[in-house]
C-alpha cells in the first residue's frame, strides 16, 4: 500500500528535551489515522513537522516521497488548533483569502460546507463563538484539495450537537487518493472515525495500528483502550 508520509527516527529536540525521541510512524494513503495522547506527548510537535512548521533536529520524515520544502507544504492542508484568521474578516473574505493562497481550494466546494455548516458569509468572524469557528476553519481547509490533512483537535470547541456535523463533514470530505491526521483527547467521541490509531508518549510511538483489529484484539473501545494505555 501506497504511503504518504513516513517517519524514521524522527527526533526533534529542545534543549535538553526531546519533543519527539525516534519516533516511527507510516501513513497510508485513504486512511483516517487518530493520534492519540495526553499533552506534552508529542503530538504537537509531530504534526508542526508533517505541516513544515518545525524543523526536526535528526531522523526523517517524507511526505509523499519528498523531503519537507515547498512542495509538500503545497499538498498538506493543516488544521490547526488556534485560530488564524484576521480580526477584520467576514467569511466571505476568509474564503477569499483561502482562495488567493492554495492553489488546490475549491471555492464551490467551500460554500457547500459552509451551508452543511449553517454559517453565513456575511457573518464576521468576531462574531462567531469558538464552535462556528471551528466550523468555519475545517470548511476552509476541507476545501482544500490536498493528499494529506492535518486536523489539530478538530472538536476542541464544539457542542456535542455540532460534533456529529463535523464528523460527517470530515468522513464524506474523505478520498481515496488522500489521507488525515485527527489528533484529539475527546476520544470517546471521535473514534467511529478511524482506520488506523497511533499512540504517542514522551515522543514515540507506543501502539499503533487498524482500529477494528485492535478492538477485535484488545476486547475493548478505543478511548478505554486510550485511558488504559495512558493511566
Amino acid at each position: 500500500m501506497e504511503s504518504i508520509l513516513k517517519a524514521s527516527n524522527l527526533t526533534k529536540s529542545y534543549f535538553r528535551k526531546k519533543g519527539l525521541n525516534n519516533l516511527d510512524l507510516e501513513i497510508p494513503l485513504g486512511r483516517i489515522v487518530g493520534l492519540l495522547g495526553p499533552n506534552g506527548s508529542g503530538k504537537t510537535t509531530f504534526i508542526k513537522i508533517a505541516a513544515g512548521i518545525l524543523r526536526h533536529t535528526s531522523g526523517e520524515i517524507k511526505i509523499d516521497g519528498q523531503d519537507s520544502g515547498v512542495y509538500t507544504k503545497s499538498v498538506v492542508a493543516y488544521l490547526p488548533d488556534v485560530n488564524f484568521l484576521y480580526k477584520w474578516m467576514k467569511i466571505k473574505h476568509a474564503v477569499k483569502f483561502y482562495k488567493d493562497m492554495f492553489k488546490d481550494f475549491d471555492e464551490n466546494k467551500c460554500k457547500e460546507l459552509l451551508v452543511f455548516m449553517d454559517l453565513d458569509e456575511n457573518d464576521k468572524v468576531t462574531t462567531l463563538s469558538k464552535g462556528m469557528m471551528e466550523k468555519l476553519n475545517l470548511s476552509l481547509t476541507l476545501a482544500r484539495k490536498a493528499k494529506l490533512y492535518i486536523l489539530d483537535e478538530p472538536l476542541g470547541g464544539v457542542d456535542p450537537t455540532a460534533r456529529e456535523k463535523i464528523l460527517n463533514a470530515i468522513i464524506d470530505n474523505c478520498r481515496e487518493d488522500s489521507s488525515m491526521i485527527v489528533t484529539t483527547h475527546l476520544v470517546n467521541d471521535i473514534e467511529r472515525l478511524f482506520d488506523d490509531v497511533a499512540f504517542i508518549s514522551e515522543g514515540k510511538i507506543v501502539l499503533q495500528g487498524n482500529a477494528e483489529e485492535l478492538r477485535i484484539e484488545k476486547g475493548k473501545s478505543i478511548d478505554e483502550l486510550y485511558r488504559e494505555v495512558f493511566k
